[in-house]
């Protein structure tokens, strides 16, 4: 039993760890704004991912693997609306802008849809419900570890992705080029996570 926990929960830190769409998103928005302003949105990215991870261990991950053409239509609009997230600061120069504190882009509001529309976290939400839940034990039990293992590696490796970026905003204050380098990486793998 303790082997099956341990497995489910090194998958977690791998997959919550590892560079994605809401990871990037953390990063370019602690560049832009630092880690502080940026708390609502760390919340927000959690608190998307728990009812996603609850609705796939009750299997509507198999109703979009059912319906292809609802699953393509839904990364395709999931994808345009990171990808949008990212490109409206392609301008944005540092973290001290009167212009860049009063924008809102990464707010709670818009941080809590970014995982039910990220493929890779129904993906990596998949995976754990159908190859490692199973082990631990009855579905109650399975909801709690999966969900609260997500929820607990998420905020702790959004935090340390946004706070990455504060860092990289802060040794490199006013680079529009670091700015557009994190965009351009942002976008290239919300589309790598559709294809």
């Amino acid at each position: 039993m303790l082997e099956a926990y341990i497995s489910l929960y090194v998958f977690i830190i791998f997959v919550a760890g590892t560079p994605g769409p809401a990871n990037l998103l953390a990063m370019l928005a602690g560049s832009q704004k630092g880690f502080k302003p940026c708390i609502g949105f760390i919340i927000g990215l959690v608190a998307g991912k728990i009812p996603l991870d609850i609705l796939v261990g009750l299997g509507i991950g198999i109703i979009l693997i059912e319906y292809s053409t609802i699953y393509t239509l839904f990364k395709y609009i999931s994808a345009g609306y990171m990808i949008y997230l990212a490109v409206i600061t392609w301008n944005i120069k540092h973290v001290n802008s009167n212009t860049l504190q009063q924008s809102h882009q990464f707010s709670f509001k818009h941080a809590v849809i970014i995982n039910p529309l990220n493929p890779k976290a129904w993906i990596v939400s998949s995976l754990a419900w159908s190859n490692f839940a199973p082990a631990i034990g009855d579905f109650p039990i399975q909801l709690i570890a999966v969900v609260l293992g997500f929820a607990i590696c998420h905020l702790l490796f959004s935090s340390l992705w946004c706070w990455m970026g504060k860092l990289l905003g802060t040794i490199l204050p006013n680079n529009t080029y670091l700015n557009r380098f994190m965009v351009t990486i942002t976008i290239f793998v919300v589309l790598w996570a559709i294809y």
